[in-house]
């Protein structure tokens, strides 16, 4: 049995290959080393799960009742060549696009009630490289029967 947390990256890694300008080339939850990328393996982006905040919404006997939680993604872009700023921008734009147009995570098992990003920060950290752009996604779910591990 996969958990909601499982389900929502795969779900994320698959919406991300969607991109259809400039289409990512790598999109893993992999991590790798962008130092040892090709050229033509520009853009990539790497999803991570990352902290995860529960609240139990009803009581009851255990494995029953309601729960809410906050799962927050790391999803970080990876561009190179000229024109670094705009790349990262239209990376960023096409990042968001593609996510807002299922919110809801409709192509999972579990109702999500919302999903957005929640920040965006430049990290020049490989500068040589060109620019790397994190976003932070956050997945807001809410589940039914609190079986799933925890």
């Amino acid at each position: 049995m996969s958990s909601i947390r499982e389900d929502l990256a795969i779900n994320l890694v698959e919406v991300l290959k969607e991109i259809e300008d400039d289409k990512p080339i790598l999109v893993t939850r992999e991590p790798f080393n962008v130092e040892e990328l090709a050229i033509t393996q520009f853009p990539a982006i790497l999803v991570q799960t990352g902290t995860e905040d529960r609240e139990l919404l009803t009581m009851g006997a255990p494995g029953t009742g309601r729960k809410q939680g906050t799962i927050n993604y790391s999803i970080r872009g990876f561009v190179r060549g000229n024109e670094l700023d705009s790349k990262r921008n239209r990376l960023i734009e096409q990042i968001e696009e593609i996510l807002d147009t299922d919110r809801q995570r409709e192509k999972t098992k579990y109702v999500v009630m919302d999903s957005i990003i929640t920040s965006i920060e430049i990290i020049e950290k490989y500068e040589q490289l060109g620019w790397q752009l994190q976003t932070d996604s956050e997945s807001n779910n809410s589940e039914g029967d609190a079986d799933d591990e925890s």
